[in-house]
């Protein structure tokens, strides 16, 4: 190697550093290498990583005769866009150009003199170079002479001398430097959010020490930083760590809330700016940081305020997945969910509780002790909140599945057991309302007493023991009468009231179910003071509630109860007034569940019946409106049956309205509600397909909007029909709610277009008018019909097992009192009211028992005394059915447009094993009735192996007419489930419905049972023609019951003959088919027994 006093250009790669420590954050670390006396090269700042290390990759070319030695610095710079100043220093040294040669060609580490108890160091490489070029990063040492540069760099040396030394008059320079450069970058200076930030830093370090006393103005200083600095600044994510800092400092001192609420909100921002691996996003993400906060913020305390459920969801994004603290964090933001729905009703709130509650308990596996808490706290909101809101009966199973294992896991002498002895005895009391299981009441009162002994009195959860056993006992005396459970329910509620003060939050539920205990005595011994007690306790409760605290509905629940028991004794009308109203406000309290409100509803309208009360009307208007909202936030068509089920005692409402709006005289409003009571199932599936021709014209975009939205309410039910995941299920209705919420605006928006004012509300009378505007249509209202249901069963089970040629004896006595006690009466009113000329159509409108009857084919069977049959009602009238008198209208809406006809025949006569037996005559009737169709349509035949669902489903989206040859199933236990059997899969109900088919006119279903209703709620006709109608088809005829497909052909054949002549002139007209069918069943009477040709109904245009 040749001596130093040799001339040489020298190539330095500066590769990377590591143990590159600061005594504050900085924004990044770079090299700076003398030049020579009036110039330096810098590095680029390079990010500081997790393990304090950096990497450059940077080159120089130096010479050494510009400086006689090496010099070399590592500063750490505290801004990553504009420098003040050249940085702290954090490692120098010294060496002779013969030392940095020493190393050959190879990378080798330079060690720098120890900093903050640790040995920098540089990964660097050296070699001989031809010539020096110009420097890039060569900095002329003008701007380190810079005063503010100067004044900054002896700042950060004075600071550096009191970390080392812990000397206050070194902190007390650093300060008087950054304070001087602070006033020479004033407001505006583009070094001002700098100058804050150093002088913040000397102060904060020196308030740790003891050594400032003020950290007030230390946070302002960090503060007008980060204002400086705003989104997408390059130094806005130090200046959000800087702030944090600060405030958790003073947290750690003051424990000031408002402190760690402020740090969480900025460590938010910050850490989704922190790249994965750098050194600042480990020390935020660290024990130190977030980690701090987290258990700060987890601390304080919980309420249902939207600034402390803003504050808790800022924790759990600070918690990912995989975060200790996540469990913890999810089961504080479901605490405040919670009570503001208790609040304001809102059942997002609770969804969104429930949903975090289950990933709480997901994240706690057995043996870990909050797991126990997480299943508590799951179970309650099922069974408290959501059960009691919506009535989902899995919600109240699965609550006690949880509790029961909560229970286990808190065995005797465990120190919570009480807790959960309650809250699995309270799930029982619940279920037992349900379901009437007297082993839940018995075993809950049991759970009762054992938590009252571990609660004994002094215990400061002792009156909610003494309120739960009392209410189970007077819901056991409720069920079994027995006096012994009554008084000791009063007893305990009124040791209960005397626990809890005047300023109890709970107070109000011991008061009115104290009231509800008093007035159930009453009705047994009438005495007055009873019930002027509960009526006064009732007051107090309401007296103690804002308006929208959704246990105001049980104080109005009681209190009307009181009023009609009082009224029952003294029958004083005013009572009763009383009572009505407190029915009005608990069925109408906006932040209770549906379920409670409409059996309150009913409840009103049993009380309005039973003692002629004038608001009866208006109490069956509530109950069809509060069933429809409800019913409304189901996301699926089975869902909706299902919810409509649980209220199966009020299946004869419909009727039961429609009778006392005849008796008051209002037939109007008669027909309106019998309409309403009988078609919510279609209606709430129908309003996503309402036709907006109009509204095209009056306002595109809004129209375009619509039925964009209504698209994604139908999509969003279709695609959560098919979850089983509970959790999956649940945050697909929150979704299906959200956006349905979105479609009800704009709804609301439309309404307010002149003209559009009643766009998708139940139909008023006016509007159904519409549908007798070819023909009559008769809606029977009678309550109960159930023994003439189950003859006309009987009769038609008979008939179809007998012979040809063997009398219907039932069945014709069944048909002769259908005529003499239902139709002849209207047969009347037709002809000599009406002047209904014979021939023409009519409709007839089911309701109840008599949508299973077949009144079409009501008969007299008398012969008059010229031996001619006196006529019946098909040889006077043409009849036709409608589900309901909105399906009729939205039919003859579709009628407006017309497409070039299609004909499809699809037949199925060999189902595949299990799915019934060999239909030996469809094929022979596919080909018969492909026969019969006019030329001019285009015309498919689908059959055999190409009779598949799939296949199915495609022709009756693709063509005009359709005729269905094939087994058909009414699943009367499910209906959305009734199907056709293909080869494969069954064409169910549910498939037809969520087809589209605007275009389709006309459907012949040669099956059976298609046109038979549901036995759970048998005012909504919800059976297979009436899907095909729902789904497009203007004009169906189907089948009440069996067909003999070996018989059933005449009647195709006739009917076709019909429909179609003459068949040279093509015409395809589906309002045709009541008549055709009319005219084919009394062409085929020799050939076709009664039962067969009866069983052929038209449904539709």
């Amino acid at each position: 190697m040749s001596g130093s006093s040799e001339s040489r250009y020298i190539k330095l790669d500066v590769i990377s550093g590591k143990h590159l420590n600061s005594w504050r954050m900085p924004a990044g670390i770079f090299v700076s290498i003398n030049l020579d006396s009036w110039r330096r090269w810098e590095s680029s700042i390079g990010v500081l990583s997790s393990e304090e290390s950096v990497v450059w990759g940077d080159t120089v070319t130096l010479s050494s005769d510009a400086s006689p030695v090496l010099s070399v610095e590592i500063r750490a710079s505290y801004e990553a866009d504009r420098m003040l100043g050249s940085g702290e220093v954090i490692g120098k040294l010294q060496m002779s150009w013969d030392e940095l040669l020493n190393h050959g060609d190879e990378p080798f580490d330079l060690s720098f003199p120890s900093a903050c108890g640790v040995h920098p160091s540089l990964t660097l490489k050296a070699a001989v170079a031809q010539a020096c070029g110009d420097q890039e990063g060569a900095l002329p040492d003008s701007l380190a002479d810079c005063e503010i540069a100067r004044q900054t760099d002896a700042g950060h040396a004075q600071f550096a001398e009191y970390v080392a030394s812990e000397t206050v008059s070194h902190l007390n320079a650093a300060v008087e430097h950054f304070q001087l450069v602070l006033d020479q970058c004033p407001v505006g200076h583009p070094d001002h959010a700098a100058a804050l930030t150093n002088l913040a830093w000397a102060r904060l370090l020196g308030y740790v020490q003891n050594d400032l006393p003020d950290i007030h103005t230390t946070i302002s200083l960090f503060r007008d930083a980060l204002a400086l600095r705003p989104q997408r600044h390059p130094d806005r994510p130090l200046s959000l760590y800087n702030l944090t800092e600060a405030l958790n400092w003073r947290h750690s001192e003051k424990s000031t809330a408002a402190d760690i609420r402020e740090s969480a909100q900025l460590y938010h921002e910050l850490l989704p700016l922190c790249p994965e691996g750098s050194y600042l996003r480990s020390i935020a993400a660290g024990k130190n940081g977030v980690d701090y906060v987290i258990v700060g913020c987890n601390k304080l305390p919980t309420d249902a305020s939207d600034e402390s459920i803003c504050l808790r969801r800022v924790v759990l994004d600070l918690c990912p997945v995989g975060h200790q603290c996540r469990p913890y964090a999810l089961n504080k933001l479901s605490n405040a969910l919670e009570p503001r729905f208790t609040q304001s009703g809102n059942i997002d709130d609770l969804d969104e509780c429930i949903q975090f509650r289950r990933e709480a308990v997901s994240l706690c596996p057995e043996g870990l002790p909050d797991r126990t808490v997480y299943l508590n706290n799951l179970a309650f909101s099922l069974c408290f909140y959501r059960f009691r809101h919506q009535g989902n009966l899995n919600d109240l199973d699965e609550s006690i599945s949880l509790h029961e294992e909560a229970l286990r896991l808190w065995p005797v002498g465990h120190e919570s057991r009480d807790f959960s002895l309650d809250n699995l005895a309270g799930a029982l009391v619940t279920r037992f309302n349900k379901r009437g299981a007297r082993d839940d009441i018995t075993r809950a009162i049991s759970l009762y007493r054992e938590a009252l002994t571990l609660r004994p009195p002094g215990h400061p959860r002792r009156d909610t023991t003494l309120s739960n056993l009392a209410l189970a006992l007077k819901t056991r005396y409720d069920e079994l009468d027995v006096n012994e459970d009554l008084n000791e329910a009063i007893d305990l509620y009124r040791e209960c009231i005397q626990l809890v003060g005047l300023d109890h939050p709970e107070r109000h539920v011991t008061l009115y179910s104290l009231s509800a205990a008093l007035c159930s005595r009453f009705t047994d011994t009438q005495k007055n003071e009873d019930v002027e007690e509960a009526i006064s306790l009732c007051q107090q409760s309401l007296e103690a509630l804002p308006s929208l605290h959704p246990d105001r509905y049980f104080s109005y629940l009681w209190l009307q109860k009181a009023y009609v028991s009082r009224y029952q004794v003294h029958l004083n009308p005013a009572d009763l007034s009383l009572a009505v109203e407190n029915f009005r406000l608990a069925s109408r309290h906006p932040t209770q569940g549906f379920p409670d409100r409409i059996i309150q509803a009913f409840y009103w309208t049993m009380a309005a019946e039973q003692h002629g009360h004038g608001s009866v009307l208006e109490a069956y208007t509530t109950f069809f409106e509060l069933l429809d909202a409800h019913l409304a936030t189901r996301s699926s068509v089975t869902s909706r049956r299902e919810a409509a089920a649980d209220f199966h005692y009020a299946r004869t409402l419909p009727v039961d309205a429609a009778s006392c709006a005849i008796h008051y005289d209002n037939l109007r409003h008669a027909v309106e509600l019998v309409e309403r009571g009988r078609g919510q199932q279609w209606s709430l599936a129908s309003r996503l397909k309402t036709p907006v021709e109009d509204l095209e014209s009056a306002n595109p975009t809004l129209a375009r909007n619509y039925l964009e939205l209504s698209k994604r309410v139908s999509n969003a039910a279709q695609s959560s029909a098919t979850i089983t995941d509970r959790a999956a299920a649940e945050r697909a209705a929150t979704e299906y709610r959200r956006l349905t919420r979105q479609w009800e605006a704009a709804v609301a928006e439309i309404r307010s277009i002149q003209g559009f004012l009643r766009f998708l509300l139940p139909p008023a009378y006016e509007d159904l008018q519409a549908a007798a505007r070819h023909g009559p249509v008769n809606t029977r209202a009678v309550p109960s019909l159930s023994r003439r249901q189950e003859s006309s069963i009987m009769a038609i089970r008979h008939a179809s097992r007998m012979n040809s040629k063997e009398t219907r004896t039932d069945l014709i006595v069944l048909l002769r009192i259908a005529w003499e006690e239902i139709m002849l009466p209207i047969v009347n009113v037709l002809e000599n009211v009406l002047k209904v000329k014979h021939h023409s159509r009519i409709w007839l409108c089911p309701t109840a028992a008599f949508t299973s009857i077949p009144l079409h084919a009501a008969n007299p069977f008398l012969t008059m005394a010229d031996r001619s049959k006196e006529p019946c009602l098909e040889d006077l009238y043409v009849c036709s059915y409608t589900p309901t008198l909105s399906a009729l209208v939205r039919s003859r809406q579709l009628m407006k447009k017309h497409d070039t006809p299609s004909f499809a025949a699809i037949g199925q006569g060999q189902p595949s094993a299990g799915k019934g037996k060999a239909l030996l005559a469809v094929d022979g009737e596919l080909e018969l009735v492909r026969e019969l169709v006019p030329a001019m349509a285009k015309r498919t035949t689908i059959s055999g192996n190409a009779a598949t669902r799939a296949g199915a489903l495609k022709a009756l989206e693709e063509n005009t007419w359709v005729h269905l040859a094939c087994h058909g199933k009414q699943d009367p236990v499910q209906p959305y489930h009734s199907h056709f059997v293909m080869r494969d899969e069954h064409v169910t109900l549910l498939d037809i419905m969520q087809r589209d088919i605007p275009r389709a006119e006309f459907a012949f279903l040669s099956a059976c049972h298609t046109a038979v209703g549901d036995k759970e709620t048998p005012d909504e006709v919800v059976h297979l023609a009436a899907g095909l109608q729902f789904a497009g088809f203007k004009s169906v005829v189907g089948t009440l019951w069996e067909v003999d497909d070996s018989v059933a052909k005449h009647v195709v054949e006739a009917f076709y003959k019909y429909m179609f002549h003459p068949k040279e002139e093509g015409v395809m007209d589906c309002t045709k088919a009541a008549w055709a069918l009319n005219c084919a069943t009394h062409s085929v009477k020799t050939k076709v027994p009664l039962e067969q040709r009866m069983v052929f109904v038209h449904i539709g245009v």
